[in-house]
């Protein structure tokens, strides 16, 4: 069964990209490309999957907003 996941993506201090599922806490991984991180977040939220040993809730992902703070 197929079942789409939303994954969260920022680029850090260094310029990588760091990919997280906000639903699937640590299931995390970082690239240098897109097609590389979403290569490499497939196989983390598979490999999360697999060791949960049980059905895991994926919230719906209903959307982003930005901020501004003072700092």
């Amino acid at each position: 069964m197929k079942q789409d996941v939303h994954v969260f993506i920022e680029r850090d201090e260094e310029g990588w990209l760091v990919g997280s599922v906000p639903s699937l806490p640590g299931c995390h991984s970082q690239a240098r490309t897109l097609d590389e991180l979403a290569e490499r977040m497939q196989e983390a939220v598979e490999t999360y999957l697999d060791a949960s040993g049980e059905d895991v809730f994926i919230s719906d992902f209903i959307g982003i907003q930005k901020i501004s703070v003072d700092v």
